[in-house]
């Protein structure tokens, strides 16, 4: 018996919704770092940055563990992009944050080496766009075309429209 599994979106379909994410998540670090330093009455920047990073990424888990649960974050539904476990189904709390630490593979690679090599600025850039292209392409060797951190987490990213509501 053969399960008919709904069409996995195109890379460069998900490398755009990838894109208008981090545009989002602009906004929400911006609005959550806000509220960080008024709370902590942080003057300059370097002060509790630890702590700073900390909160962002307690942040950022929520918001993707939270949308993903539903199936969509809000770039997801712009692209018609629809996360579901192996089986087609929602994903679990568990599996979605599963995925959520997984999804730092996007960038903590190049962030650690760019430095321990001492990297800097336009240097850190390249690495870090150079290392996002590459891993997008290593999802080409994948038997469905998944990237790696959603196959590691069980998960799967599919095309999908939202059924029209009928008209009263």
């Amino acid at each position: 018996m053969t399960v008919n599994t709904p069409a996995s979106p195109s890379i460069t379909r998900r490398m755009a919704c990838w894109l208008y994410e981090s545009l989002l998540m602009f906004a929400v670090a911006f609005i959550a770092d806000y509220l960080f330093s008024t709370l902590t009455q942080t003057r300059n920047a370097m002060d509790n940055r630890h702590q700073q990073q900390a909160f962002l990424f307690l942040v950022f888990g929520i918001y993707f563990v939270w949308f993903w649960q539903r199936g969509q974050t809000l770039a997801m539904k712009t692209w018609d992009i629809r996360v579901v476990d192996n089986a087609g189904q929602a994903i679990s709390r568990k599996r979605a944050m599963l995925r959520y630490v997984l999804s730092w593979v996007w960038l903590l690679p190049p962030m650690a080496l760019g430095y321990f090599a001492g990297l800097q600025g336009t240097q850190n850039v390249i690495l870090i766009l150079g290392w996002i292209v590459l891993w997008a392409l290593l999802a080409k060797l994948h038997p469905n075309q998944q990237f790696w951190h959603d196959a590691w987490s069980g998960t799967q990213l599919i095309s999908w429209r939202a059924p029209k509501k009928p008209k009263p």
